[in-house]
């Protein structure tokens, strides 16, 4: 009987750390996600998930469709949960940055 009970607990554990450190984060990171979705208005600069970097035109939230205009006068459709994150052009070189201090130390 003890020892089903300490299979018991194990199994119930490993469940927990397969929540904890993959499940959980996974849905962090797509409800804030689809915050940031939603908070978008017309004229943000925004990133998707291709590395397209464009301002959004128009919002069809019904359909789940931004419209982002990637260059003058050309428009493309891109779904809403495919903006990956705003275009922050200092944050964006301050990562690139990172990259090469961290080929330099090497």
């Amino acid at each position: 009987m003890g020892e089903f009970l300490a299979v018991g607990v194990f199994l119930l554990l490993g469940l927990g750390a397969y929540w904890a450190f993959f499940l959980f984060p996974r849905q962090r990171d797509f409800h804030q996600r689809q915050a940031m979705a939603r908070s978008l208005v017309e004229g943000d600069e925004v990133i998707t998930g291709g590395g397209v970097v464009g301002r959004i035109r128009r919002i069809d939230g019904e359909k789940g469709v931004a419209y982002v205009e990637i260059a003058e006068g050309i428009q493309i459709r891109v779904l809403t949960a495919a903006l990956i994150d705003r275009y922050d052009p200092e944050e964006i070189a301050k990562n690139a940055n990172m990259g090469r201090e961290a080929e330099a130390i090497e």
